[in-house]
Formats: C-alpha cells, sequence, structure tokens
C-alpha cells in the first residue's frame, strides 16, 4: 500500500507534459466532428462513449495526444486527430473541460459495494480507495491530470477497468508507474460492475 502512495505521489510530482494552452471558444467549433458521438458539449448520450463535459483539460489533452500518437488505441477515433495540431488538441480539451458534466444513477443493488470500495478501497485486496486521486465526490485531481470520474457511464468504466486489467492488448497509458494496471488486476468482475456503477450516480 505504501509503495503505491509512494508512486502517486511521484506520478503528480514527474509526470507532468508541457502542452500548448487551450482556448475554449477556439475549442468548441474543433469540436463539432467530436458530438456526433460525445454529444455537443461532451454529454455523450451513448454508454460506450465516455462523458467528456467538465473532465480535466490536463487530462483530456493527455489522452488527445496519447490517441494521435497510438500510444492510447482507441478504434472508433482511428485517423481523427492525424491532421489535428497541438494547439488544436488543447483547444478541444479547454473546450470540454468548461462544459458542465451530466450524472447518471447507480444500480441500488450494487451501490453499497461500489462506495465501500470507492471511499475506502479493500485491504484485503491491497487495493486503495479511488477517493485518493479521484476525490470524495468524483471531480478528480485536474492540476495532477487525474480524470473526473462522477457520473461517467458505468458501461465505460467497466471497459476502461477491464482494459486496464488485461495483460496484452489493453489499456496501458495510465504512466510509468502503471497504478490503474496495478489497482484493476486486484478487483473482481463484480467489484468493477459496482464501482463503476456507483461512480454512474456520483456527484
Amino acid at each position: 500500500m505504501n509503495k503505491l502512495i509512494v508512486s502517486l505521489l511521484l506520478t503528480v510530482g514527474i509526470s507532468g507534459i508541457a502542452h500548448a494552452a487551450g482556448d475554449a471558444t477556439a475549442g468548441q467549433a474543433k469540436a463539432a466532428v467530436c458530438g456526433a458521438c460525445h454529444g455537443p458539449d461532451g454529454n455523450s448520450m451513448a454508454p460506450n462513449f465516455p462523458k467528456l463535459a467538465g473532465q480535466g483539460e490536463r487530462y483530456l489533452n493527455k489522452q488527445l495526444h496519447d490517441i494521435k500518437s497510438g500510444k492510447r488505441t482507441v478504434l472508433e477515433m482511428t485517423g481523427l486527430l492525424t491532421n489535428l495540431s497541438d494547439q488544436d488538441l488543447a483547444d478541444i480539451a479547454a473546450y470540454f473541460a468548461s462544459q458542465k458534466g451530466s450524472v447518471g444513477a447507480a444500480d441500488p443493488k450494487v451501490v453499497a459495494r461500489g462506495e465501500a470500495l470507492f471511499r475506502g478501497g479493500d485491504i484485503a485486496k491491497g487495493l486503495p480507495a479511488c477517493t485518493g486521486c479521484h476525490s470524495p465526490n468524483g471531480a478528480g485531481n485536474a492540476a495532477a491530470g487525474f480524470p473526473h470520474l462522477g457520473g461517467q457511464h458505468a458501461q465505460y468504466i467497466a471497459k476502461q477497468l477491464t482494459d486496464f486489467r488485461k495483460e496484452e492488448g489493453g489499456r496501458s497509458n495510465d504512466g510509468d508507474t502503471k497504478t490503474m494496471q496495478t489497482i484493476a488486476k486486484r478487483l473482481s468482475d463484480e467489484d468493477i460492475a459496482a464501482v463503476s456503477s456507483y461512480i454512474q450516480g456520483l456527484h
């Protein structure tokens, strides 16, 4: 547990990547094509496409760069960012970050387990509380680049956790310390379903 906390602190301290400052006004027009999947204001109606509204600008910018470079594979976005500059990506990130996110509802059947994991982790499994990086209300830590989770689609959250858990062909762009990969491997399918549902209703 202590090693994980040290890793998180190191990540906050040394993983910063300098990017151009984003212009939300310019980003609105540049993000028009994004609206087809993510909604015009970033509040996706489809549970398999993430809500981007209210997401941290630094986090969004990093994900856009990772997707463009191929470090993070998102098949639905293949080629969409190829001709966009660093400034374009920064502007799009700034636009979505400036929007207000919507909130869903948690499944009452699993909300207790989901809340327990999110707020307290699971000492027996070596799981830290999600609140350590993502805050008690799911707002994340924008300055550190830790994503806003509250209100995100449960289906999308569950897929990301499952992908982080995969040995090969999964998601691996969570920094040098591989924090999310380490955590996800300790989550059962039931844990993932519960915490994802809880996050969907969190605000």
